[in-house]
């Protein structure tokens, strides 16, 4: 008789996990409030402003600049940088295509390089080979919420005199020895996407400790105005990229709550890192002591088939989520192997721009096993469940490998 619930077994879990997103009477209050006020935009009102000024603080950054998505405030970031057309921007091969989409945007080149397996993060001895004389910026992707290396990045970046932008989406209060990530390169990039720790749908913010970039980033989101200019005087190419008041409410009564959330799911991302990394055949990411905070945004682990007769990850999910699991095989695709750079679609309607870099030669063997078998992920929401909820993961985990003869073909 079979066991696992994907045979017609009795499910371990039939109890639901945390919804998401998180709300209460205080986001409704504060939509109110601006319907109330007719104050929808955020140059007519004030809550995009508080909200930049209270993140900023909170990241130890001197300026923060709303937008309407983190892709923006990528493409933003680098052309207030000074990164345009022809620059050669490297990245790693295992993130969401927006963090390269926004080079492209921004007139420069993509470059992959691939991921270190113990972080999932940008493998940092591959980024000097990848330098050429085209070279003007490395993205570090912090990714899951796990800040990169800095010290070590920071170091490559002042010695080929390159500009450094944070990809900070799933990172928001990470910090890499006691500094919170955003703005310890030139600036750094955050999102408010539905799936993000805190949300309004959608909406980013640019955070710097720079002057003048941020009065690029201000005019570029802003149609090309200047702050003090004539409404009808454009000075820059900019766009219309600005955050609105009703997102900006609902994320300051996101704010209030966040650092309880943070807590608890660090606690129990720690306790599923300690109970799964028992199980044979599972490894979790390795533990930095210079990482002082996490912000959780995804549990990362990695699993090794050859220790569950070699079934497919994809058949290990598909068991996962009938027992009652939220599970995830993350990015099933490599940048590079996207069609996007398969086809060098750069142009309009998809017209092949040729840029240089032939992307169909890429070969990143760490990026391709996460992606195709070793990734696997939890999301954050997953972490804001109580101590039954972490021991049901492992023990679903724990089951699917002990019937594991289930799933052979």
């Amino acid at each position: 008789m079979a066991k696992l619930a994907i045979n017609g077994g009795t499910p371990l879990r039939t109890k639901s996990f945390p919804k998401w997103p998180v709300w209460d009477e205080n986001e409704i209050n504060n939509l109110t409030q601006i319907i109330e006020s007719g104050k929808w935009g955020s140059l007519q009102g004030d809550k995009v402003k508080t909200f930049a000024e209270k993140y900023a603080g909170f990241h130890q950054a001197k300026y923060g600049i709303c937008v309407n998505s983190g892709t923006s405030a990528l493409k933003i970031a680098l052309q207030s940088t000074g990164i345009g057309a022809g620059d050669e921007v490297i990245l790693p091969g295992y993130t969401f295509i927006a963090s390269a989409t926004s080079i492209l945007d921004a007139g420069a080149i993509p470059v992959f390089v691939d991921i270190d397996p113990d972080t999932y993060n940008i493998d940092i001895s591959k980024i000097e080979e990848a330098i050429t004389d085209r070279t003007a910026a490395i993205m570090p992707v912090h990714f899951g919420g796990r800040p990169c290396d800095m010290d070590r990045i920071l170091t490559i970046a002042k010695k080929h005199n390159l500009k450094v932008i944070e990809d900070a989406a799933q990172a928001w209060g990470s910090e890499w020895k006691n500094t919170k990530v955003g703005a310890i390169g030139n600036d750094g990039c955050f999102s408010f996407q539905s799936s993000k720790n805190i949300t309004a749908a959608e909406g980013g913010i640019i955070l710097t400790n720079d002057e003048e970039t941020a009065k690029f980033c201000r005019s570029f989101a802003n149609c090309g105005r200047v702050e003090g200019g004539i409404w009808y005087e454009h000075y820059y190419l900019g766009g219309n990229f600005r955050m609105t008041e009703f997102q900006a409410a609902v994320l300051l009564a996101q704010f209030d709550r966040y650092p309880e959330m943070k807590a608890k799911r660090e606690k129990n991302a720690s306790y599923l890192n300690e109970h799964l990394s028992k199980i044979e055949g599972v490894e979790v990411l390795s533990n930095d002591p210079n990482i002082t905070s996490n912000s959780c945004h995804l549990h990362i682990w990695r699993y090794k088939k050859e220790y569950f007769k070699n079934v497919a990850k994809s058949k290990l999910i598909d068991a996962l989520r009938k027992e009652g699991l939220i599970s995830s095989a993350g990015y099933s695709i490599p940048l590079y192997i996207q069609p996007l750079f398969k086809n060098l679609a750069f142009g309009p309607m998809g017209k092949k721009v040729d840029v240089g870099i032939d992307y169909t030669k890429y070969f990143l063997p760490e990026t391709e096993k996460a992606c195709y078998e070793e990734g696997m992920w939890f999301p954050q929401f997953v972490l804001l469940g109580d101590e039954e909820d972490m021991k049901d993961i492992v023990n679903t985990v724990i089951k699917v490998k002990e019937n594991i003869d289930e799933l052979v073909d």
